[in-house]
């Protein structure tokens, strides 16, 4: 298996059919196909062992995607957004490299020796003005398609290795060959150098369906791309549906998109008030709830639109706490929650979420795999899962506060603190303690106009959690910070306490 694959089908059953759309130009699937074999051949003659990709959504996205599978060299779109400092480095860690770029994002570098630059728009150019013959795609299914630097909250990213097989896998086993129809459109606006925009370069190529691409997020830009497009699907992360209902909101109604059938969300947590919004914003739409990771080539766990209705229609509290899950498992993955002394845990009891499956790589480059000798990865994210098989999720395990010993996981505080009606967004993280260890800190946005005091949240937690619960230092904000794909960044929140004595 290929990557290229994927594309070859689409291309064969329907070559006329549209793939990309981007500002004024619009590419077939023949058009598409013809591009990644004449980028191939740019590649092979700059005679590289990677192929980089530092910049925005564009049609270079899955023109360089297929072109690097052509080539026979892995593909490492890289995240834009980071310090010069940063860029630097990972260019660095990739050459001999072609990157394609743009000058707005080369301007403050200094591009390492050994990584040759090929602007955005001449690698379209040239792989669009340019006929390849029919060529094969080289290698074998293990080996590397992609590449993927990790976030690097910690220390220097690690480089996550996802195969043609793992990634292939995925594919078959989540997405019906051809099952879009020729009006279907998906607008994909996350980035690309993130694991959710490679699947949906690879999920919309199999579906043969037509990608609306944004370059940049904003809420009025994403609603009337949706509307001019006549956009039928979409993936958001959680800020973004977030900033959408927002949006919404204030047109007061004026907001509709009548074409709009799905949408898919993933890639943090989402607030339980912001997806019961969307739900009656969007009363017609199909929601679904996609949990993955980067090491596990995209979604592992799904709660899908039937789900979604079930628990906001449920006055059962037990069903209607579902829509704060991430589902369950899909049909190719097995899953477990294990304790700390590696034992399986039953239905409700809190632990490490382990996953097994072909389309899970769990590797990285210079340390290799990660897996069990039975082929278990460790996610690193906590969670339990019910008697249903529905999946909760607690936050990641190193975000977990150990108070005298006894492990709290912040994302139970900051559902409890978000119930408040004073308090539009929670974010929990471990504060020194001399007592206990640790301590729980929370960093609360308030709504506006709302007030609320300390000893308010704290007897609210109270009723409602154990007292080891409680926060016992609070600091108030105008909005969280978060990364690019809606997760919290708990290490600049830590960064609120450091006055905090031990």
């Amino acid at each position: 298996m290929n990557l290229v694959m994927a594309l070859e089908m689409a291309a064969e059953c329907h070559p006329q059919r549209i793939a990309v759309s981007s500002g004024g130009l619009r590419l077939t699937y023949s058009d598409l196909l013809d591009a990644a074999r004449a980028g191939a051949q740019v590649i092979r003659e700059a005679g590289v062992k990677y192929v980089g990709l530092l910049d925005v959504n564009s049609p270079a996205v899955p023109i360089a995607l297929f072109a690097a599978a052509y080539a026979g060299v892995p593909y490492v779109p890289m995240n834009y957004r980071l310090t010069k400092v940063e860029i630097e480095a990972l260019l660095g860690r990739i050459a001999p490299a072609m990157l394609i770029s743009d000058t707005s994002v080369l301007a403050p570098l200094n591009v390492p020796a050994g990584v040759q630059v090929m602007l955005r728009g001449e690698f379209q150019r040239v792989a669009l003005a340019s006929k390849s013959e029919a060529i094969a795609a080289p290698g074998e299914p293990h080996d590397t398609a992609i590449q993927l630097f990790t976030s690097g909250t910690t220390g220097k990213p690690k480089a996550a290795v996802l195969r043609h097989q793992n990634l292939m896998s995925y594919v078959l086993g989540t997405v019906e060959f051809g099952g879009a129809a020729e009006e279907d459109a998906i607008l994909i606006s996350v980035p690309p150098y993130h694991i959710a925009g490679i699947s949906a370069v690879l999920s919309s190529t199999y579906s043969c369906r037509r990608m609306v691409q944004l370059p940049n997020f904003d809420a009025a830009t994403w609603l009337q791309l949706c509307r001019d497009e006549k956009v039928t699907n979409a993936f958001v992360v959680p800020t973004m549906l977030s900033r959408i209902v927002d949006h919404l909101q204030q047109e007061q109604g004026a907001g509709s998109v009548p074409s709009l059938r799905a949408i898919a969300y993933g890639g943090g947590k989402m607030p339980l008030a912001v997806i019961e919004q969307a739900m009656r914003l969007f009363p017609g739409v199909d929601f679904t709830n996609a949990y993955g990771l980067t090491e596990t080539s995209s979604t592992i766990c799904l709660l899908g639109p039937d789900d979604h209705r079930g628990a906001f229609d449920s006055g059962d509290p037990l069903v209607r706490r579902r829509l704060a899950s991430v589902g369950r498992p899909v049909p190719t993955i097995e899953l477990q929650v294990r304790g700390e002394n590696g034992e399986v845990l039953a239905a409700g009891h809190s632990g490490e979420i382990y996953v097994r499956g072909e389309q899970v790589a769990g590797e990285y480059l210079d340390q290799g795999s990660q897996l069990d000798r039975e082929g278990w990865f460790p996610t690193r994210d906590r969670g339990q899962v019910d008697e249903a098989g529905y999946v909760f999720l607690e936050g990641r395990a190193d975000d977990v506060i150990v108070r005298g010993g006894e492990n709290i996981s912040p994302g139970e505080i900051e559902d409890v603190l978000l119930e408040h009606p004073a308090v539009s967004e929670a974010a929990v993280v471990a504060v020194p303690d001399r007592q206990w260890g640790e301590s729980v800190g929370a960093v609360i946005v308030l709504r506006e106009k709302a007030k609320a005091t300390d000893a308010e949240l704290q007897e609210w937690v109270k009723q409602r959690l154990r007292s080891s619960r409680v926060p016992t230092a609070f600091r108030y904000v105008d909005q969280l910070p978060f990364n690019e794909m809606g997760k919290v960044l708990r290490r600049v929140l830590k960064q609120l306490f450091a006055d905090v004595k031990s």
